[in-house]
């Protein structure tokens, strides 16, 4: 069982990136599937998720109208769309997945994503 995060990057302000969140020895369409992020110096938290039931999403009010999650089944993956990018999304950032958000089972290794001009 084993969750890979990719697509982190340095982007400028405003800008856009988008997160993969790929999946091997299980099928994340069973799991709610959260994005996490840990910035330098602070505690990690839940960014968003997205519910295995129903597809319910959930998001941290202060990325609420600029990041999407998304499931991509055929795939067996979870994109993170992120736009309007700040300074203060830089983390970063794992995908990880549970019987139902915030009750998380496993967790991948990260990736970086540095907002900057």
């Amino acid at each position: 069982v084993q969750l890979q995060a990719s697509g982190g990057g340095l982007v400028q302000p405003g800008g856009s990136l988008r997160l993969s969140c790929a999946a091997s020895g299980f099928s994340l369409d069973h799991y709610a599937i959260g994005w996490l992020r840990q910035a330098p110096g602070k505690e990690r938290e839940g960014v968003t998720c997205i519910s295995a039931r129903d597809g319910s999403t959930y998001y941290l009010d202060s990325v609420k109208g600029r990041f999407t999650i998304s499931r991509d089944n055929a795939k067996n993956t979870v994109i993170l769309q992120m736009n309007s990018l700040k300074p203060e999304d830089t983390a970063v950032y794992y995908c990880a997945a549970g019987g139902f958000c915030g009750g998380y089972q496993f967790r991948g290794q990260g990736t970086q994503v540095t907002v900057s001009s």
